[in-house]
């Protein structure tokens, strides 16, 4: 999993000190001082994040052909974390590489879900999902999550179905599993109606990192 930028509240806000370094590598400074920023505001504020465990971290989904196979679909690259809000509720937040995703075993279907008739990855790079604030409880005991999704930039709301916890600890000792069915036709993703279903079921396993023990259920 590639992190752009890692958050976390005890992170230092102090500036670059060495200016011989920061002017010879102009590039590397800028992104060091963002991270900074974006650390000092979360250290201003209630902002604490758990990012994904790329070691147990899946984000699936399946496509029915009209001949009745199934597809099976991943994103091997994407960023995400859990965030903990002021109230003590949580929020899930993925992005998804859709210039990487990959139909299993199928070069030409992955192809074509990267192409303009699918994802159009060359003009949309990325999936995005942005849960509703949500108790612990609901991923110890399961229950629906709600969110936007934003696909090829139509933004709508969708709800996944959070299966009851094997563990005590969901999202440490244990997968955090969810799944949901998404309309394609409504990002205006409707090419191939004829050939493959409207409809397509994601199905996720999250984990997240255990140095993030604090700031998650």
């Amino acid at each position: 999993m590639r992190i752009l930028a890692r958050t976390r509240a005890n992170a230092s806000c102090a500036p670059v000190r060495n200016e011989r370094r920061r002017l010879a590598r102009p590039w590397t400074t800028v992104s060091a001082l963002f991270g900074a920023a974006i650390a000092c505001v979360c250290a201003a504020s209630p902002c604490v994040a758990s990012e994904f465990d790329p070691t147990f971290t899946r984000i699936e989904f399946t496509l029915k052909t009209r001949w009745g196979q199934t597809l099976q679909g991943r994103f091997p690259r994407y960023e995400g974390r859990i965030e903990t809000l002021d109230d003590g509720r949580f929020r899930t937040r993925l992005r998804l590489d859709a210039r990487a995703v990959e139909i299993v075993n199928h070069p030409k279907y992955t192809g074509f879900t990267r192409g303009e008739g699918f994802f159009d990855a060359a003009r949309f790079s990325h999936v995005e999902f942005v849960s509703d604030a949500y108790d612990g409880e609901l991923l110890r005991k399961g229950g629906n999550l709600g969110g936007e999704l934003r696909i090829r930039d139509v933004r709508r709301r969708e709800t996944f179905r959070v299966e009851p916890a094997a563990c005590e600890r969901p999202a440490l000792d244990c997968d955090v599993v969810a799944a949901g069915s998404v309309r394609r036709s409504d990002y205006g993703v409707d090419r191939w109606l004829f050939a493959t279903s409207d409809w397509v079921r994601f199905r996720l396993r999250l984990r997240r990192r255990e140095d993030g023990e604090d700031a998650a259920p």
